[in-house]
């Protein structure tokens, strides 16, 4: 009996497969780490033919543990604003796929900043010049990659975020079409009539042709015939954050989810009207269901868990990412110590792709517990950044639902609730991007009739942390955090 949604959840960092029941619970689930590249500062990529092959080894092995027969659906989410070059012949990667922490195209979006375009593209796409949105990254490689141009010229190429390329191999090239979700992050779809814009596609020298057709993100999405030897349709779509939302039951307007992965994503949900951030926010669309559209609220942190990676990998601080809970605990603070991971920039609220990191208030006394501990707290610092300015556009949640990966931390859930002042929740499954994506699948083959039936269903609550630090001392915590951007911001180039 098919009982079994399989959900394929391609991140930054690793591809993954899960199955997941019509209760939410795990049936089984396979992970590969994806390679980062980094050709140059500032430089981020994917092999595209290494995220193919992982996504496919992931779900068959998981097709395999729990019997093909067993699985409904299937349900895609995916990195988002990452761009992918490929074949319309046969799907085969023209180039490295530009990943979304990719700043190569800061100047781009400088200039056209200069030229005064922000406030038309925003107002169209509900988003900012920023290298992190894809249309740059789209135009970059049609001027620097003779592969991409030569393709585009004789009509072959099709560019996509990897939701697309994944649906295309998967389909054997029968399906080339992507979520509105996942377009509204490329800044060349019109957020309210969800389609791609000629004048942005002229905007940023990206020929309509090579784009894939924006569809929903529930129902008959495609079909196919490579995992578990039998045919398998794929009935949900959604970029990562958005899945996450619908994963963490924010149906209603108001509602607030943080994911804590890579980089950091808060998203509200803002109902059925496009909302209007003044705080640099950005505006963009949630999940589109039936004849349902909701819209929502993001403000976007560029580096979370990667600086916990960055003090493994790089500085040698950590034998292991769970290392970083038993250090932060066994100090009482940072002593002074500040940790401003800009790695890929600074993103929302201030916007600023040339900021780079710094460690401030270093002292004979400063150990390697004080720089763990003031990493892990920036995660907190940069949250109550994003809900400071979410409050000040009118979005005050009572509590901030938390996912990723990094929330199987606890003292990391108790600082968020000390840094934010709010109340944080949890749910049982922590993975709640990948939950969310079975949700919209289940919903697509008619398992469930409405994303409320599915989360009802699907989700549930692990625990709350409440606040206990003093606001004494959160007020000195955030005054010392925002002292250290700013010196960040005064280090940029003039």
């Amino acid at each position: 009996m098919a009982d079994l949604i399989l959900v394929i959840d391609e991140g930054t960092t690793s591809t993954r497969a899960v199955a997941f029941d019509l209760q939410g619970r795990v049936a089984a689930e396979a992970g590969r780490p994806l390679t980062q590249v980094y050709p140059r500062s500032g430089w981020v990529e994917h092999d595209a033919a290494e995220i193919w092959d992982r996504t496919l080894a992931c779900a068959n092995e998981v097709a395999a543990d729990v019997g093909a027969e067993r699985i409904l659906s299937i349900g895609i989410t995916n990195q988002r604003e990452t761009v992918v070059f490929w074949e319309k012949t046969d799907g085969s990667p023209l180039a490295p796929a530009i990943v979304w922490q990719d700043r190569r195209t800061a100047r781009i979006c400088a200039d056209l900043r200069a030229a005064g375009h922000e406030a038309a593209v925003q107002a169209q796409t509900g988003l900012l010049l920023d290298p992190y949105f894809s249309a740059t990254k789209i135009g970059w490689a049609l001027e620097n990659w003779p592969a991409v141009k030569a393709a585009a010229d004789a009509n072959r190429l099709a560019a996509g975020t990897v939701d697309a390329y994944l649906r295309f191999r998967l389909s054997g090239g029968d399906t080339f079409e992507t979520d509105a979700s996942n377009a509204a992050r490329t800044l060349l779809m019109d957020l309210k009539s969800a389609e791609w814009d000629e004048e942005l596609c002229r905007l940023f020298g990206v020929p309509p042709s090579v784009l894939p057709f924006i569809g929903a993100c529930s129902g008959a999405l495609g079909e196919t015939r490579l995992i578990g030897g039998r045919t398998l349709s794929i009935t949900g779509a959604a970029g990562d954050q958005q899945a996450a939302a619908m994963g963490q039951d924010c149906l209603r307007p108001g509602a607030v989810k943080s994911t804590y992965g890579t980089g950091a994503f808060l998203l509200a949900n803002a109902g059925a009207s496009v909302p209007v951030s003044e705080q640099r926010l950005l505006s963009t669309l949630g999940w589109k269901v039936d004849l349902e559209t909701i819209y929502a609220l993001e403000g976007s942190i560029f580096v979370a868990g990667s600086a916990v990676d960055w003090l493994r990998d790089q500085m040698g601080l950590l034998a292991s990412a769970a290392e970083s809970e038993g250090l932060a605990r066994s100090v009482d603070d940072t002593s002074g110590v500040v940790f401003v991971p800009a790695f890929a920039g600074l993103g929302a609220p201030q916007w600023e792709p040339e900021a780079r990191g710094v460690i401030t208030g270093l002292s004979g006394a400063s150990g390697k517990a004080h720089v763990v501990r003031a990493c892990l707290e920036a995660v907190g610092n940069q949250t109550a950044d994003v809900l400071e300015a979410m409050a000040a556009d009118g979005v005050e949640p009572g509590v901030l639902k938390i996912d990723g990966g990094m929330v199987k931390n606890d003292w990391l859930c108790q600082d968020l609730a000390d840094a934010t002042g709010i109340e944080v929740e949890r749910p049982n499954v922590v993975e709640t991007t990948a939950l969310g994506a079975a949700m919209l699948a289940a919903i697509g083959c008619g398992a469930y009739a409405s994303p409320r039936e599915a989360a009802s269903a699907m989700r549930t609550v692990d625990r709350r942390f409440s606040p206990i630090l003093p606001d004494e001392a959160r007020r000195e915590r955030r005054a010392g955090w925002k002292r250290a951007v700013d010196q960040v911001m005064a280090g940029l180039p003039a």
